[in-house]
């Protein structure tokens, strides 16, 4: 269970990140998050990759149709310029920036910004995805979830491409991908 750090004693940032495989609730938790900071009063400022427009354009939005604005952007160094002055920045689908990415979220956080961010860590193929690695090097708190193996009902790590092709980056729900077990996911097909 993550508990939020306390802001008292001055003004300090710090990096959050949330990762786990398609399915797990990354972006829920986040949402969950933003709304909590938003009772708080404090000041939020939400950013997507541009080139994910799977439900809506500007809009983040869970797979069960929670949604909160943000700003689409184009690379994570106008992260820097729009989150000046704000208490929370949040950033979604964090594994499609540029690996600049985790230096941008340092910068923010030594500016006395919340960072959350939530994306995958592994990509279909079960490798280290963009810059979420690096990301969970430097965040102060990280939190891991899970989905549930469609195929055997056990916790799913894994991100199973369903169609096929070899690009890495291939924006889909349900008809490309589903979650599976580290078991149901090493044999493939023959599941």
């Amino acid at each position: 269970m993550f508990i939020e750090p306390s802001l008292t004693g001055g003004r300090r940032g710090w990096i959050e990140v949330i990762c786990g495989s398609m399915f797990s609730g990354k972006t829920e938790e986040l949402i969950r998050r933003l709304n909590r900071a938003k009772i708080a009063n404090l000041s939020v400022e939400i950013f997507k990759p541009a080139m994910d427009v799977r439900y809506d354009h500007e809009d983040i939005v869970s797979h069960n149709d929670s949604r909160i604005l943000s700003t689409p952007v184009e690379s994570s160094q106008q992260m820097l310029l729009l989150g000046q002055g704000t208490d929370v920045v949040a950033i979604d689908e964090a594994q499609f920036f540029d690996m600049e990415l985790p230096n941008v979220c340092d910068q923010l956080a030594l500016q006395g910004i919340r960072v959350i961010v939530a994306g995958l860590d592994m990509d279909f193929r079960g490798e280290p995805f963009g810059p979420i690695p690096a990301l969970l090097a430097k965040a102060e708190y990280i939190t891991k979830l899970h989905a549930i193996c469609v195929r055997c009902g056990n916790i799913a790590t894994h991100s199973y491409r369903l169609s096929a092709g070899s690009q890495r980056v291939l924006l889909g729900e349900k008809d490309h991908y589903e979650p599976r077990c580290r078991h149901c996911y090493a044999k493939g097909d023959a599941v």
